[in-house]
């Protein structure tokens, strides 16, 4: 007996079941993986929601929330079952069953976006919370197995707490630093299916059970077909979009850009001066009026898209030098193979976050800066604030001009910030847009949509940019001034420590841009 607690001095806990076939690499091993699974899904589910709900904070905070639920489930409900059942008979279906769910995933969710979208929402939500749950119950079931002393419980409680979570870690990293760079999210659920059906199998035939391996085999070949068959709309699938390149019907060499189910861009692979979006030819009209015809500018472009603006200027401007910060190195790739992006045009592109960009740039360097990045139809909130704009100005010479592509609807909060923002930081701002959405017509509802907003320190000749946009038959209007003031109203400023952008902006249409 112990001479303080009385106690035998190697007790065996109380309905502990003997942890045949699985040892402590093998506990270690199982803990690991099923938590980088877990992440692995999460991660992933983001990029294959994305071309229908929009990259957004709401999509990103609903698929973490429905995540973290799924953790708290699955481990509250393991232990509870481990206590009850022999955690060696369910290892095996909790990884098996998980893996044939997310096998099938991107062929039921893309099937579902297609033919019924108003379920969408609850059929990601079990495609992330199944999974999820029964994966995070291998850690207590795991753990269970393992308690085989009262003596060893923090210890084995401590080390396998600290397994799961390196192997959380693991999942998050390589999916976001390797996987989601070289595979497409629909191969990596594929993958990660058959992985954990094989483990089942493996993990069944160590216990020396008969499993449903062959049923579950099925069904994950099954995932693969009907992901092959399912509606999706990528040709290609980069590091941040599901993108397409369609080609126009009616324009031999039109070709538009899709990015997550969004017209992102147009492009005349050979006429470069037909520009077919209205926003498009707005922002040229404000560039042809506030520099002379034919002359080159220093050009820095926050997103790229299509590069529909640079090649317009190089062929337009002989001489311009157009630097280009996109962020994602795919749609580059795009240019380039697709698009007919040549080296000749006087174009670079850099693989970088526009921010980022903006901080290499030499102070006065630029005639020109063109803000038209975008996460879907939302603006990256780290490039509408007042310290974004003022390293904007900071970049521009004396005469240059900020020149942004933005889209809100209904009350346009989005928008009024952004302007009250723009206002803060230069001394002349205009906003170019549909009579009603802009406060010119007080008789029209605001529908929303596109908007371009001019900043610089210099008068701008607005009627010489109004005479271009009615000569491109925009059916725009410019208001500046007083009328701007009025329709900007008390919409808060946008900083670094308060720039709410998606909660600003209103619902949409996700048809174009």
């Amino acid at each position: 007996m112990s001479p303080v607690t009385g106690l035998p001095s190697s007790p065996v806990a109380e309905g502990a079941p003997r942890n045949h076939g699985l040892g402590p690499r093998g506990a270690a091993a199982l803990v690991f993986g099923s938590s980088a699974a877990v992440l692995v899904v999460e991660i992933v589910a983001l990029r294959l929601l994305a071309p229908y709900l929009g990259l957004t904070l709401e999509t990103s905070t609903m698929v973490i929330g429905i995540a973290l639920t799924a953790i708290a489930l699955g481990s509250w409900l393991g232990g509870r079952i481990a206590d009850q059942v022999d955690p060696r008979r369910l290892l095996g279906p909790s990884l098996g069953v998980s893996g044939a769910v997310v096998a099938l995933t991107p062929a039921v969710l893309r099937s579902t976006a297609e033919w019924a979208p108003a379920v969408l929402l609850l059929i990601a939500s079990l495609t992330i919370l199944v999974p999820g749950a029964l994966l995070s119950a291998v850690t207590p079931m795991v753990t269970k197995l393992r308690l085989t002393s009262l003596a060893e419980t923090g210890t084995v409680v401590g080390r396998l707490s600290g397994v799961g979570t390196v192997g959380a870690i693991f999942g998050t990293v390589l999916t976001g630093f390797v996987l989601v760079s070289r595979l497409p999210v629909s191969g990596i659920l594929i993958g990660l299916g058959t992985l954990l059906v094989v483990g089942s199998a493996l993990l069944e035939w160590r216990m020396r059970r008969w499993s449903g391996t062959p049923a579950l085999t099925l069904v994950v070949v099954a995932g693969g077909l009907g992901t092959m068959a399912a509606p999706g709309g990528c040709d290609i699938e980069t590091r941040y979009h599901c993108a397409r390149v369609v080609a126009d019907p009616d324009r031999d060499s039109g070709r538009t850009l899709v990015l997550d189910g969004v017209r992102h861009s147009y492009v005349d692979i050979d006429d470069p001066t037909f520009l077919k979006f209205t926003y498009v030819r707005a922002i040229a009209s404000v560039v042809d009026a506030a520099f002379p015809e034919g002359e080159p500018l220093a050009a820095h472009h926050l997103g790229g898209g299509g590069l529909t603006l640079p090649r317009y200027l190089a062929a337009t401007r002989p001489g311009t030098r157009s630097l280009v910060s996109e962020i994602d190195s795919g749609v580059v790739r795009i240019d380039r193979d697709q698009l007919g992006l040549r080296p000749e045009h006087g174009i670079e592109v850099r693989a970088e976050d526009g921010r980022l960009g903006l901080r290499r740039l030499d102070t006065d360097s630029r005639d020109l800066v063109v803000g038209d990045a975008f996460g879907g139809v939302s603006v990256p909130w780290h490039l509408t604030t007042v310290e974004a704009m003022t390293d904007v100005r900071r970049v521009l010479d004396e005469d240059g001009l900020y020149v942004a592509n933005l889209i809100d609807h209904g009350d346009l909060a989005f928008a009024r910030a952004e302007a009250a923002t723009l206002s803060e930081t230069f001394e002349h701002v205009a906003l170019l847009g549909e009579p009603g959405d802009i406060g010119l017509d007080p008789s029209a509802t605001p529908e929303g949509g596109n908007l371009v907003m001019v900043a610089s320190d210099r008068t701008i000749d607005l009627r010489a940019v109004q005479e271009a946009l009615d000569a491109r038959k925009t059916g725009w209007r410019i208001s500046t001034g007083d009328g701007l003031t009025a329709w900007i109203g008390n919409a808060p400023l946008l900083t670094d420590d308060y720039a709410p952008v998606d909660q600003l902006l209103q619902p949409y249409s996700r048809s174009s841009r």
